[in-house]
């Protein structure tokens, strides 16, 4: 069995690393700062789940099947009976409906009448939501008020097509969205004004960064304006001239320039070979062998069958084929020192080893203390 070539190997990239690797070819551009919009978030505000119980109509025999799913025909019955129509002693079998959970997220400050998108997952045993529309469901917050009413067409991402001998799919249809089919019924009180100090928390806690926060918001509005409390809370006094604009401070503190600190950290995802190298992983000389024990075992049966006329039986015998690989040949690889990240992908990069092959040399350098990174598998 002829082998396939195996092809060099190619890091993942992404902007975690981009820092790193543009170090080597543009300097300016290695400390990179963002907005501090971009990393924290002022606490307290934030947004609230809603959730609620709804029927889909609609469907084109996609629906749930009455008789598997008595909640449905409870809820439908329940439904008609409020606009006058008895049907409580008739036997519904229509396929046309689909009993769902519709959820939202209310965003903060949002006011009544304010458009959200909503979720809409099937209950029951429907095969799909393509064409349905959902019906006035209302949407409640976890003290059980109602928040939002959610009604419009459903848009689902996914399709499914069937004949009598083969089905093809695609995506989830089960599922889908109402974009701006909810309304916001009641509003969740934020008061700003008086307040004598906000938080700012990070969204990737760490020390060095509340630090440089802290430093950048005393620069813009006076020495002892912020203090970082902890690797992941910041607190902002609100200066007197801002007690009663302190969506002024919000926006001004938001644009101010600060370069977050990221951590020396290797992602690696073993379901799809993916592997994300940040900028600062570091590796120290090393000398690396990586390979294969490859046992190929084929069964290729024969079938024996008796000569004409005879007493005999037709037997099957076995034929089996052992191959051995162990894909000797190669050299023991020597990795520099990688003091950028450009240093350290083109090291890896020279091994020749593919994605899988990686992970474990990946595995073994930091057991063996070369590798200066944190090893996150998901």
């Amino acid at each position: 069995m002829p082998r396939r070539p195996r092809r060099p190997l190619r890091l993942l990239l992404l902007a975690a690393a981009l820092p790193g690797l543009l170090s080597g070819l543009l300097p300016g551009l290695a400390q990179a700062q963002v907005r501090l919009k971009d990393i924290v978030a002022i606490e307290g505000v934030r947004g609230n789940q809603l959730i609620g119980y709804g029927l889909v109509i609609g469907l084109q025999g996609s629906g749930d099947q009455l008789r598997n799913t008595p909640f449905t025909q409870q809820s439908l019955a329940a439904m008609l009976e409020r606009m006058g129509i008895n049907v409580a002693d008739a036997r519904v079998q229509t396929k046309n409906t689909a009993a769902v959970i519709v959820t939202a997220t209310l965003p903060a400050f949002a006011r009544q009448g304010t458009p959200i998108d909503v979720q809409v997952s099937s209950l029951g045993d429907a095969k799909s939501l393509n064409g349905g529309t959902l019906i006035v469901t209302p949407l409640m917050g976890a003290d059980g008020e109602v928040y939002a009413v959610a009604q419009g067409p459903v848009v689902v991402g996914g399709f499914k097509a069937e004949g009598q001998a083969q089905s093809i799919s695609s995506g989830v249809t089960t599922q889908g969205r109402v974009p701006g089919g909810g309304l916001v019924e009641r509003e969740v009180p934020v008061e700003m004004r008086g307040l004598e100090s906000i938080r700012l928390a990070l969204r990737a806690p760490d020390f060095t960064t509340a630090i440089r926060i802290e430093e950048a918001v005393n620069a813009r509005f006076g020495a002892t304006t912020a203090t970082a409390l902890d690797l992941g809370t910041v607190e902002v006094r609100v200066p007197p001239g801002f007690r009663d604009r302190l969506p002024l401070l919000v926006a001004q503190m938001e644009g101010l320039q600060v370069r977050p600190e990221t951590p020396a950290r290797v992602v690696v995802d073993e379901r799809t070979g993916t592997i994300v190298v940040g900028a600062q992983v570091r590796v120290d000389p090393v000398a690396i062998t990586h390979g294969n024990l490859v046992i190929r075992v084929t069964e290729s049966p024969l079938v024996s069958q008796p000569a004409p006329f005879s007493n005999g039986e037709t037997t099957v015998v076995p034929r089996t084929q052992v191959e051995v690989d162990d894909q000797r040949g190669r050299r023991l690889a020597t990795l520099p020192r990688a003091t950028t990240l450009k240093d350290l992908v083109d090291g890896l990069n020279a091994l020749g080893l593919a994605p899988r092959d990686l992970i474990s040399v990946l595995t073994a350098l930091k057991a063996s203390g070369a590798l200066h990174a944190e090893l996150q598998f998901i």
